[in-house]
């Protein structure tokens, strides 16, 4: 209201005549020339940096976003819009800029894959050290020496022990 009484339709003297703005806007003989909006848009986002983990992401305003497992321990120019963040634009020297989105880990993110078949589990006949136990057992009874009992002499010679 202020705006369109007090200041757009009340003469000025710095338009020579002493016209107001909003006469001196509608006389102008030139067509209104309107912005292309990408352009528009473009020249108001805003740039951060931001260093690639060793996951290939980006810690952006509390959420990952993916980069690429290329860029991993670099800077990376981080262009986006305030008013949206879902998807940002990344931009590294002499590649062309591209979109990272945010990440998104579910609670069943994908298939597990199958575990080799060295590391699944194996039915067993025998223990590898119930084995090596036994064997060093048998080991250690034939090098033991039978101890020397004393009985058998004393029951020959009664006298002489």
């Amino acid at each position: 209201m202020w705006l369109t009484e007090c200041y757009q339709n009340k003469p000025h003297s710095a338009l020579g005549e002493k016209i107001s703005p909003e006469t001196a806007f509608r006389s102008d003989k030139k067509a209104i020339r309107f912005i292309d909006p990408d352009t528009l848009s473009n020249a108001f986002l805003h740039c951060e940096t931001r260093k690639v983990d060793k996951s290939g992401c980006i810690s952006f305003m509390d959420q990952k976003y993916e980069v690429g497992l290329a860029f991993i321990g670099r800077q990376v120019e981080v262009i986006y819009d305030p008013a949206n963040i879902e998807e940002l634009t990344i931009e590294f020297e002499d590649h062309t800029p591209w979109k990272a989105k945010k990440l998104v880990i579910g609670e069943r993110a994908g298939k597990r894959p199958a575990l080799p078949e060295h590391l699944q589990v194996q039915n067993v006949d025998s223990s590898r050290l119930l084995k090596a136990a036994e064997r060093k057992n048998q080991e250690r009874q034939t090098e033991q020496k039978p101890a020397v009992t004393f009985r058998a002499v004393w029951k020959e010679d009664d006298s002489r022990v």
